[in-house]
């Protein structure tokens, strides 16, 4: 039996979500009426449209910046949208602080994989084989354990595969393409820099 949807629950999913009123209602319907599953599909919808949007050009946006612990780190992280419009909504500035906070706390290298110099991926994986050398495994099996360890190494130190500080479900890429579905625009994070006091000194 179908589950009602009623308008308070379309308005519950769309104040979690911040997706349309017709998409909540759709999800909900294909979910019948459970929250969960509603979330979750508007989530894989919008990630598919963010990936869509991805190529578009990204001209406009914002310069955020965070001050944490008494001043002894600072972020300055730039985010970047189609239109001088979005740039200046509440929703937007949201999500440049809390990229900021994020950065303050996670303490991530590179923005994104396509950053992270050779070098440092040969050095990884250099290490991660001669963990496994007394392992006698085969090469294709010991190759597939590299990719995967490889994978924590970006979780850890990329910004947009680290989970997020806020709800460490969510990826940062995931919020910036959820905030791309809200907002209709291509989102993107171009660059950040992150001081913290005495770091010159010690390296």
């Amino acid at each position: 039996m179908a589950a009602t949807i009623t308008a308070d629950l379309v308005k519950q999913l769309r104040d979690k979500t911040g997706a349309g009123m017709m998409e909540c209602k759709a999800a909900l319907t294909e979910a019948n009426g459970n929250m969960e599953e509603a979330m979750t599909l508007l989530r894989k919808r919008g990630l598919a449209q963010a990936a869509k949007r991805a190529g578009r050009t990204t001209a406009q946006g914002v310069i955020g910046s965070y001050i944490h612990m008494g001043g002894r780190i600072g972020v300055l992280v730039e985010v970047n949208c189609e239109s001088d419009f979005v740039a200046r909504t509440d929703d937007f500035n949201s999500l440049v602080k809390e990229i900021a906070m994020h950065i303050a706390a996670a303490d991530p290298k590179w923005v994104r994989r396509e950053e992270v110099p050779a070098e440092a991926i040969d050095k990884e994986k250099a290490i991660y084989r001669a963990q496994m050398e007394k392992e006698n495994k085969p090469a294709h099996v010991m190759d597939k354990i590299i990719e995967g360890k490889l994978g924590a190494f970006y979780s850890q130190f990329v910004l947009l595969d680290q989970p997020s500080i806020r709800d460490n479900a969510v990826t940062i890429s995931q919020l910036v393409a959820q905030a791309s579905a809200k907002t209709g625009e291509n989102i993107q994070i171009s660059r950040f820099t992150r001081f913290r006091v005495g770091e010159t000194a010690e390296a």
